[in-house]
């Protein structure tokens, strides 16, 4: 699958179902009670000029804004970005339609950049470490919040990938996801050989529990904001989500909750060698 190809691909997704991460996750809350996007922005406090690489629907912008911070989002995604600008908190924001390999900054422009859900997406990741090493300033800060793909999910969300396998194995070719991102995203060791090679200091990596449990309909919602439904056929989805809803019944607690938890990974590192990255 070209880069072109992929990056069309997560285009019309997100032209159909814009906001759809956040509307997937932005109730997820970890141990400590802070939704995914708080832990980013707590992760960059106190660096003033932050860019959020793949900025989405910009609910990330916003608190990163109310906090203070100098903002500015990147996304692929005219639809999510049409969003980010109605958002009164980013009005002053720069807000730009562009590709993560082709940063369209100059050197040194931020002192921080957050990537939520959106760097495992990123063909040619590499180029993607390249283009942040050189427009974060020397000690800039990275943090990451990255997908742990169908590991470690229980409750809801275990059920929905028990559910999901023999779908996705039945689909013909036509209805089946592209590859997407490089799959050296999916663990520390990965992570950690695309951003040092760029000049980044060796990453400190945490796995957190995200709670998205409630009731049936809110857990499918957030479980079903995949990539993998967009090709399939609305009928199947359907036939999915009737069974997912049927069986999740079982699950509820004494008040009808049903328990859905997602582990994300948390990556976070400092750039520590600019030189090869020149402004331009």
């Amino acid at each position: 699958m070209t880069t072109a190809a992929q990056e069309a691909f997560l285009r019309d997704f997100h032209s159909e179902y814009p906001a759809a991460t956040v509307g997937a996750m932005g109730r997820g809350r970890t141990p400590d009670g802070r939704s995914s996007y708080e832990l980013l922005r707590d992760h960059v406090e106190g660096r003033p000029r932050v860019l959020d690489l793949g900025c989405g629907d910009g609910f990330l912008l916003h608190l990163l804004a109310e906090a203070g911070h100098e903002v500015t989002g990147v996304d692929l995604s005219n639809a999510d970005l049409a969003l980010a600008r109605q958002r009164p908190s980013l009005a002053e924001a720069r807000l730009v339609e562009g590709r993560a390999q082709e940063l369209p900054f100059s050197g040194n422009d931020f002192d921080a950049c957050v990537s939520h859900m959106a760097f495992m997406l990123m063909p040619e990741i590499d180029q993607v470490a390249a283009e942040l090493a050189r427009v974060l300033a020397p000690g800039g800060r990275l943090a990451l919040v990255l997908g742990s793909g169908s590991a470690g999910g229980t409750g809801g969300n275990d059920l929905f990938r028990r559910l999901l396998r023999p779908v996705l194995a039945d689909a013909p070719a036509e209805q089946r996801m592209p590859r997407l991102g490089d799959p050296r995203t999916q663990d520390r060791e990965g992570v950690d050989d695309i951003l040092t090679s760029a000049g980044f200091a060796p990453v400190e990596w945490t796995t957190e529990p995200l709670d998205l449990g409630g009731s049936a309909e809110q857990v499918w919602g957030s479980v079903s904001a995949i990539y993998n439904f967009f090709p399939l056929d609305l009928a199947v989805v359907k036939s999915l989500e009737k069974e997912f809803l049927a069986q999740a019944a079982g699950l509820a607690d004494a008040d009808g909750r049903i328990p859905s938890t997602q582990n994300i990974h948390i990556a976070t590192t400092t750039l520590t060698d600019q030189g090869a990255y020149p402004a331009k």
